[in-house]
């Protein structure tokens, strides 16, 4: 089942996700529709705040970076998780920019800098505890999702000037002011 993914400017997006158990009611379903929903919005990744549900959980598949005909180095292709319950224990190496996005705020991109390096400790969709590394672009879409379950968001990281200048767009966000091709629900719309 699609559902609405949540717009900037709802209080869901800003709270720490609670951990959830493997009888969370209906998960396997959740996770399911939370994959068609991200498909559906042509995302990499999506968080439990995201779709309004303030729990430690999300979703990640990294095959929309690479094209059909192009060279696949790190495995973007074949990158398909779910994360319940994680924990980044360590990020490292250098900090980079990748210009990101988000599905809760359409139509603003913005250079954000990261580690290259995570390692970290998660359930998978079946319970079983995990633990790995990951680096390039699978620590970014992981640390921007998993930012999201600590109630931060990737505008968080633009300078002050760079947030006045997005202020406007982010506020006709909230107001429900955007054009996008998939459901949405705003924070007037409670």
């Amino acid at each position: 089942m699609i559902l609405p993914i949540v717009a900037y400017g709802d209080s869901v997006l800003r709270k720490r996700g609670e951990d959830i158990d493997k009888d969370y009611p209906g998960l396997q379903e959740l996770i399911d529709s939370m994959f068609e929903t991200m498909y559906k919005a042509s995302g990499v990744g999506l968080a439990a705040p995201q779709i309004g549900k303030p729990i430690r959980l999300f979703i990640v598949d990294t095959t929309g970076f690479v094209e059909e005909d192009e060279e696949d180095d790190e495995g973007l292709r074949e990158f398909k998780k779910v994360f319940i319950n994680p924990e980044i224990m360590d990020e490292k190496g250098e900090e980079w920019a990748f210009n990101e996005g988000c599905l809760s705020i359409p139509d603003v991109r913005e250079d954000v800098d990261r580690p290259e390096k995570i390692a970290i400790r998660y359930f998978d969709r079946n319970f079983a505890e995990q633990q790995e590394e990951y680096e390039g672009l699978k620590a970014r879409v992981i640390q921007h999702e998993y930012d999201h379950i600590e109630g931060i968001l990737f505008t968080d990281y633009l300078s002050p000037l760079r947030k006045r200048v997005l202020k406007t767009k982010l506020n006709n966000i909230a107001k429900g002011k955007v054009s996008v091709s998939y459901k949405m629900k705003f924070p007037h719309q409670k």
